[in-house]
């Protein structure tokens, strides 16, 4: 019987020095396994020498195979760059850093191998996190499941793909893509398995406070609707603050007792303001969505592979 063939899909982006360990690393777990493998090294657009020392181990390396996108188009969008190409049995994606440990990928291919379609890694703990980042993730996962329904709490995008799984991903023609929700929400037989994080060997990460601000608003605006209903919550909480306040005013107007300036009017007129500003902002942040869905821009644009770079090096 022929052996599964298992696509690892690696996106990395400025990791010139991180990227040779992470290849070696992985491609050494494979082969002490048994297993049959290709690692689908995505370049997202990097500034430095990735790309060369991409190339570098795809020459020694004939299992690697490099994929350069035209610019960075970001980490979700390096990701469907390597489902789309993977051509395994089963697609494991995985971080470039290392703190997705290889040697939890045989576990992975073992459960696969009992039937579970996709293999959830979910964090036994997240490193050395600064105690923000810990309050900004359970903050976020707390609003998301409300929001959206789906538990996400400690997850992340260290995961293992059925082909069936994938090629459904590839049917999906959502642009704007958050990987780890999408896939819980594709649903299939899907397994946990606990991973400790590691450390990143080199290097720091890419992910600034900005970053994921701007990943958890798309995140949350992409699976639910609910952020536009909290505008008839604004309006009905205004409404009834306004007969409270119209009792009250005519209230003390009979008594004798009406209150003179205008502070509490420009206090109220800043808050709704404000709110009316967020409301408008909440709503153009759907528009943004549907006008980059609407446009059909591919998700990528992939600039070169290894195979035609092995034809300019000949």
């Amino acid at each position: 019987m022929e052996q599964a063939l298992i696509s690892l899909v690696i996106p990395f982006y400025n990791e010139a020095g991180q990227a040779g360990q992470t290849l070696s690393a992985t491609a050494r777990v494979m082969e002490e396994a048994g297993l049959v493998y290709e690692i689908l090294a995505v370049d997202d657009g990097s500034a430095d020498e990735t790309w060369e020392t991409l190339i570098k181990a795809a020459q020694e390396d004939s299992c690697i195979r490099p994929i350069r996108l035209s610019r960075n188009f970001g980490k979700e969008a390096a990701m469907s760059a390597g489902l789309d190409a993977a051509k395994g049995d089963a697609v494991v994606v995985m971080d470039g850093d290392l703190q997705h440990p290889p040697r939890y990928i045989p576990d992975m291919v073992r459960l696969w191998q009992e039937g579970y379609e996709v293999v959830d890694g979910v964090k036994e703990s997240r490193g050395r996190e600064s105690v923000f980042s810990r309050l900004f993730a359970s903050v976020f996962y707390g609003l998301f499941r409300r929001m959206s329904g789906l538990e996400l709490a400690n997850a992340s995008d260290f995961k293992l793909l059925d082909r069936k799984v994938v090629d459904e991903w590839k049917k999906l023609e959502e642009k704007d893509t958050f990987f780890r929700a999408l896939s819980a929400w594709m649903g299939f037989r899907r397994v946990t398995l606990p991973f400790t994080v590691d450390e990143r060997p080199n290097g720091r990460s890419k992910w600034g406070f900005g970053k994921l601000v701007r990943l958890s608003v798309s995140a949350l605006t992409g699976f639910s609707s609910r952020p536009l209903m909290l505008i008839s919550s604004f309006g009905t909480f205004f409404l009834l603050l306004f007969f409270i306040l119209a009792i009250q005013t005519l209230i003390r107007y009979f008594r004798g007792q009406a209150a003179t300036g205008f502070t509490t009017v420009i206090l109220l007129q800043l808050l709704i303001g404000s709110i009316i500003l967020i409301s408008l902002g909440l709503i153009g942040i759907y528009l943004d969505r549907l006008f980059r869905e609407v446009k059909g821009r591919p998700r990528y644009l992939v600039a070169e592979t290894f195979e035609e770079k092995g034809r300019d090096l000949d």
